[in-house]
């Protein structure tokens, strides 16, 4: 399955504003329905995270997780997810990544 992707400043900028944020440790999570019927992932590492290297591997190990769930993903009418990395990401495992992405997708109410 592709995974649709929020690459636009004003589609991080309308999930954020109208969005419902759920958080753990490592991440945080924006949801905001879309009503285009296909849910659609934003990921966004500051640099507080680290350096270049540090944060394309936490946008990859998210990416990953998110593309293995996405069938446990409610469709619906669609949604927007964005993912935001806080600094405690920095040196997590793909498993913890993992963990943490379906924890906050079961906190917003979209796990089959």
């Amino acid at each position: 399955m592709d995974v649709y992707r929020i690459k636009k400043n004003a589609e991080f900028r309308a999930v954020y504003k109208r969005g419902k944020s759920f958080s753990n440790t490592l991440l945080v999570l924006y949801v905001y329905m879309n009503k285009k019927n296909v849910n659609r992932l934003g990921v966004s590492v500051s640099k507080k995270v680290g350096k270049s290297v540090v944060r394309n591997r936490i946008k990859r190990l998210i990416k990953e997780s998110f593309r293995l769930n996405s069938n446990y993903i409610k469709v619906g009418s669609g949604y927007d997810l964005v993912f935001i990395a806080r600094k405690s990401s920095n040196g997590k495992s793909y498993v913890e990544i993992n963990n943490s992405v379906k924890n906050l997708i079961k906190k917003a109410g979209l796990y089959k």
